[in-house]
């Protein structure tokens, strides 16, 4: 199954929020290319048929429970994946969500909800794998999930935003502090994207006028952050670090 273009045999990769949509095309890519992948997220079932699947490919992958809002259930599942899988040499922090509301609207619990799962779980995944690639010396990829808004912004989203936002800034920081152990730091940038969650969405009048309005008329599939993602994870990119790459089909342009 190996590509060899980007040289992933035997690489251990993590990758959280890989019980569906964006994540879970991430882990199957990440497996097509020869890496073993962790797969992470709360719903351990999912998990376990995408590992099943993976494996009728060929491949490599395991499932491990994570809320990545608990920092505790962090460290444990690092330490987990590393005493079974290896060293983690590749990471893949996903995991996210969103309330769509105005911004006046928005309570406590919105903002705790989004921040603690779009910035704070991805800085604690992000410090306790860097904390492992840092004490082996071998240097690392760490490929964070943000999103188109973080260069744009859109009515309704301002949480989202913001914490796409942070996670931007984040990944230009950790890219600049742990140079010097060659650990490369880069965000992809997704624009509206089909995935299970918004299937339906896209079929109703509303999504179908929100696609008339793009670039090129027409919603991408998950599998259009492939080329990226595995380039990010290859030595390919050994020069990139700190950036931000926008894969939205030219949205961000709206």
């Amino acid at each position: 199954m190996a590509d060899e273009t980007y040289k992933l045999a035997g690489k251990v990769a993590l990758v959280t929020g890989a019980s569906s949509g964006l994540g879970r095309r991430a882990a199957v890519a990440l497996a097509e290319a020869g890496a073993k992948v962790a797969l992470t997220a709360r719903r351990v079932d999912r998990l376990e048929v995408l590992a099943a699947e993976i494996a009728g490919m060929g491949g490599q992958a395991a499932p491990f429970a994570l809320d990545v809002r608990d920092p505790g259930a962090i460290e444990q599942v690092v330490a987990d994946i590393e005493a079974a899988m290896g060293p983690i040499e590749i990471l893949v922090n996903n995991a996210g969500v969103s309330v769509v509301k105005r911004p006046e609207d928005f309570t406590l619990e919105d903002y705790d909800y989004i921040h603690e799962t779009n910035v704070k779980g991805p800085f604690f995944l992000a410090q306790a794998v860097g904390r492992g690639m840092i004490k082996r010396g071998d240097g690392g990829k760490i490929i964070n999930i943000s999103s188109m808004m973080a260069l744009r912004v859109l009515g309704k989203l301002t949480l989202y935003a913001m914490s796409k936002a942070a996670i931007g800034q984040m990944t230009k920081q950790l890219a600049l502090e742990w140079a010097r152990h060659d650990i490369q730091v880069n965000a992809i940038c997704p624009g509206y994207i089909e995935t299970e969650m918004n299937y339906d969405h896209w079929r109703t009048e509303a999504g179908l006028g929100q696609i008339a309005g793009m670039p090129r008329r027409r919603i991408p599939q998950p599998d259009i952050m492939d080329g990226l993602l595995l380039l990010l994870a290859s030595e390919k990119s050994d020069y990139m670090t700190g950036t931000l790459i926008p894969v939205d089909d030219g949205q961000v342009l709206m």
